[in-house]
């Protein structure tokens, strides 16, 4: 099979040039012209533009997409506009389309542009928070995680710091510091996000957790171990995580009415929990030595929609009953 890609890469690098040269002859468009004229916004179009500009050969367009994968820092807005003008007007420039009569086409690719750009801004963002370790002896890191046990359990109080009463929460220890080295502060601050913006079906979904068939499994150490809702968080963090670095999740963000941001992908996560709690209930595992194989699924289901240029995820918050 790796001879038939290597064919197939081969010829479509001779073969494409001309096909783009006859629709050009016959459409009098070029092909990012025909993708803004033909393609509807979002995700179908930006994807589209973003892999016609990867397979160029010009200089100038690839050293666009260079600057595009190597820059770390679009934090000014001026920079951003900086960018997407430029952009815009060297791809005009290359290729030979008057600014006069393409208008639209002007305010497609630079839309596009720009959600390109908060795209890999957001990537830098949740890579920074995801290797910012939690240090106890950060004031800040402290307030956040004191912060999530009140909103998950708004009538207890926490006897210590250092207790027990962290596993009623779904952590593994007495100390959640240790379940947090995986993910960093990204894990906690999806889990704050969460309970704060979607209280209700946090808690309620906590509940699950504590659940007499779907909460507990029998184990040779512990009779009733618990479900654990901040693991099970953590591990959605990393899986959020995953469809954001390998850009399968493009297709969401790209669809999403603003453009993709650190609220849009805490937004995601809170749907990734919703959903997987209906999955796991639905799937009545035996025990919770099943995790992985029904997240797993979840995962693989969840990429296949991501294929679909059209699918952009929606909360539900409907309560079950059980």
């Amino acid at each position: 099979m790796d001879w038939l890609t290597r064919l197939y890469s081969v010829v479509l690098w001779y073969v494409r040039p001309l096909i783009k040269w006859f629709l050009r002859q016959t459409t009098r468009l070029c092909e990012l012209q025909r993708i803004c004229y033909g393609e509807p916004a979002g995700a179908s179009r930006t994807l589209a533009v973003t892999q016609s500009l990867q397979a160029s050969r010009n200089k100038m367009i690839r050293q666009i997409m260079h600057s595009l994968d190597t820059c770390r820092d679009w934090s000014s807005e001026d920079k951003t506009r900086t960018f997407v003008e430029s952009s815009v007007k060297t791809v005009m420039k290359v290729k030979l389309i008057k600014p006069d009569l393409h208008r639209q086409f002007i305010t497609s690719l630079s839309a596009c542009f720009k959600q390109i750009i908060s795209y890999k801004k957001l990537v830098l963002e949740v890579e920074a928070l995801r290797t910012t370790p939690y240090n106890k002896d950060k004031l800040e890191h402290e307030v956040q995680l004191l912060e999530l046990w009140r909103l998950l359990q708004p009538d207890r109080d926490l006897e210590k710091r250092v207790t027990k009463q962290w596993q009623d929460i779904g952590f593994q220890g007495e100390d959640p510091k240790t379940d947090f080295r995986g993910m960093g502060m990204l894990g906690l601050h999806n889990l704050i996000y969460f309970a704060r913006e979607h209280s209700s079906a946090a808690r309620h979904i906590l509940s699950h957790s504590h659940h007499p068939k779907y909460g507990f499994y029998k184990s040779l150490d512990d009779p009733r171990v618990r479900f654990s809702f901040a693991i099970v968080g953590i591990n959605l963090t990393h899986m959020a995580y995953k469809l954001l670095i390998d850009e399968s999740l493009r297709t969401h963000m790209f669809n999403l009415k603003n453009l993709p941001d650190i609220k849009s992908f805490h937004h995601f996560y809170c749907y990734l929990f919703v959903e997987f709690d209906k999955f796991w209930l639905e799937c009545e595992p035996r025990d919770i030595m099943e995790f992985n194989r029904i997240r797993d699924i979840f995962e693989s289901n969840l990429r296949s929609q991501l294929q679909d240029t059209t699918t952009c995820f929606k909360l539900n918050l409907e309560i079950d009953t059980v």
